[in-house]
């Protein structure tokens, strides 16, 4: 019998090492790219969909874009926990996959159905009907499955993918998974370059209805790419989350609110995993530390493998230190918020780029939502030369290698960020005030004659901006994370963004509701020739730099990266492991 369970085990295994593999690759990578790209397109030009066939006002169409990309953004942490803890990578994968294509496939039947849109203004009366609450409803709806597909795709492909190839026991492992981690972001960003550039350009040429079926007919390919190789995968089953633990440590340490700290002396006074050499918590923010306390140590609160019984009742220490590592790592973390907040600005350049001549020759202009591939090529550019051309030359003439400290980049980055806002303000002075002067005050769709490319060197320097501070960060979160936590490392960032776009959404109304009031004309009007929205750019510099001092404060309130709390303590709990052995073993001899 027992001959016969081994043998199927052994065929388990079998059938289990036979799933995954290199032949995956192409199915997850291109379910990836597709998403991206048929997603990334939707978003440049969406503020001239809302304008021109919702008829909303700027202000309006500009808030429903942030709180869209906001979801984007939120949904990814979301969705990483319900894979984590309850329906694996490959459900949620699927899931978001069909949530995303029945997203596009709605918002193409508001450019295809004409009974799902406002109809087309007065032009005698120039009055304008709003959208009905059925129709609102079906755009947002389309928002919501958009937002909920990318939330499920984008987060668990690149650890699904990874899941498939990491073979522990394969010396070549580490190989095999840098070179996927490459070929995975250098989709991406082809991905989003195809996006800004080729789709953006039949939106803007053939219409709507053409550019948002080409989005959904993407979208389906992504959606039979990922489940026709459902056979191949490799399913790893959820495991238990880092949240889940964070929300324990909160939890326990509620209810142990009024229980005394152990003596310093004392042993066994606080649970540790099997085999962990932090056996005490650190003393920087100590209310934590009752989550670990050990309340009778007589009764049976430990399960044999080492655990606690009820997790909910007790805490390791590890997962104490774990929360506090996150808590530290926060205030810098918020310092790029604003940063965010500066990259989410979308729709005010495209309504710039399309009154500004686009022209490169005189048949070929560039798609006024297309501008914001210039980000995204200096921001590789950037990435390639500081990692190939300055960093190798600079330590040749040091003499010794060479690197930019994390919270160095992440300060150039902000600076470049208040230097992005500055120029975008003079830019958009100088491009109303042409406008004003040939006579365009009424009508802001005329084209002037400046060239669009005058937006080029604020799009540059937000892209310098995103590659110092944005990778910075990334790398910063998990070089002072534990190990443990490289996912809660990961999804930070995204978090970022999504708290920077309902900031931006705050901003805007803010700045509408104030400066509209005596009926005046609004800073951030439709009408951008009367309106001032270079004077919402310099509101958004001095927002800038106040958060580049914040952030002095908060690097300098850190310390020296490196010196996390967790290594702290398992340096001082290792010579406390000893002086407690040392402790035992003279007790030991003054008992014989």
């Amino acid at each position: 019998m027992e001959d016969k369970m081994e043998e199927s085990s052994d065929r388990r295994e079998m059938r289990r090492s036979k799933k995954g593999g290199l032949i995956t690759m192409p199915f997850i990578i291109g379910n990836e790219s597709l998403e991206k790209v048929a997603g990334y397109a939707l978003v440049p030009n969406m503020i001239l969909y809302l304008i021109k066939d919702y008829h909303m006002s700027v202000a309006k169409g500009t808030n429903i874009l942030f709180y869209w990309q906001a979801a984007t953004n939120f949904t990814p942490i979301l969705a990483a926990f319900v894979a984590d803890s309850y329906l694996g990578r490959f459900l949620i994968i699927g899931f978001a996959s069909i949530c995303s294509l029945l997203g596009m496939i709605l918002l193409w039947l508001t450019a295809m159905v004409p009974e799902s849109k406002p109809p087309t203004c007065d032009l005698l009366t120039q009055r304008c009907r709003s959208p009905t609450a059925a129709q609102m409803s079906l755009l947002i709806s389309s928002f919501v499955l958009i937002s909920i597909g990318a939330g499920g795709v984008r987060p668990c492909s690149l650890a699904f993918g990874a899941d498939q190839l990491d073979q522990r026991d394969n010396p070549k492992n580490d190989r095999v998974l840098e070179s996927f981690f490459g070929w995975y972001y250098a989709s991406a960003a082809i991905s989003v370059l195809i996006a800004l550039t080729g789709i953006v350009y039949i939106q803007d040429h053939l219409g709507y209805r053409v550019g948002f079926s080409v989005s959904a007919i993407l979208m389906l390919l992504s959606v039979l790419l990922f489940f026709i190789a459902s056979p191949l995968y490799l399913k790893l089953n959820p495991s238990k989350s880092l949240l889940t633990g964070f929300l324990q440590v909160m939890v326990v340490a509620y209810k142990n609110r009024n229980l005394t700290f152990p003596l310093p002396d004392s042993t066994g006074s606080y649970h540790h995993r099997r085999d962990s050499n932090i056996v005490a918590p650190s003393h920087k923010l100590r209310f934590l530390n009752k989550a670990c306390i050990i309340k009778n140590p007589g009764q049976d609160y430990i399960a044999s493998d080492g655990s606690a019984s009820n997790p909910w009742s007790l805490c390791a220490v590890e997962q104490v230190e774990e929360l506090k590592a996150l808590i530290k790592v926060l205030p810098l973390w918020s310092t790029g918020i604003i940063m965010s907040i500066n990259l989410s600005q979308n729709s005010f350049p495209v309504l710039q780029a399309s009154s500004m001549d686009r022209h490169l020759t005189t048949k070929f202009q560039i798609p006024a939502g297309s501008y914001g591939m210039f980000n995204i090529i200096s921001l590789a550019l950037w990435v390639i030369l500081y990692d190939r051309a300055i960093l190798p030359m600079a330590s040749k003439l040091k003499g010794k290698p060479v690197r930019f400290s994390v919270k160095l980049r992440m300060g150039i980055g902000l600076f470049l960020t208040c230097l992005a806002m500055a120029v975008s303000a003079i830019v958009e002075n100088a491009r109303r005030r042409k406008a004003i002067r040939e006579g365009f005050l009424n009508n802001p769709h005329e084209v002037l004659n400046m060239s669009a490319l005058w937006l080029v060197p604020q799009f540059c320097l937000n892209g310098l901006a995103e590659a110092f501070t944005a990778i910075g960060q990334t790398e910063f979160f998990y070089s002072e994370l534990p190990k443990s936590m490289s996912s809660i490392a990961a999804a930070l960032f995204g978090l970022g963004l999504a708290v920077a776009n309902l900031l931006a959404s705050v901003v805007v109304s803010i700045i509408d509701d104030i400066t509209s009031r005596g009926g005046k004309e609004s800073w951030v009007s439709s009408n951008i020739n009367k309106g001032r929205i270079d004077s919402y750019y310099w509101v958004l510099t001095i927002l800038s730099v106040i958060n580049l001092l914040y952030y002095f404060v908060c690097a300098w309130a850190y310390g020296p990266c490196g010196d996390q709390p967790t290594k702290l303590t398992r340096a001082r709990n290792g010579l406390r492991k000893k002086e407690l052995a040392n402790l035992g073993t003279k007790e030991m001899k003054g008992k014989a």
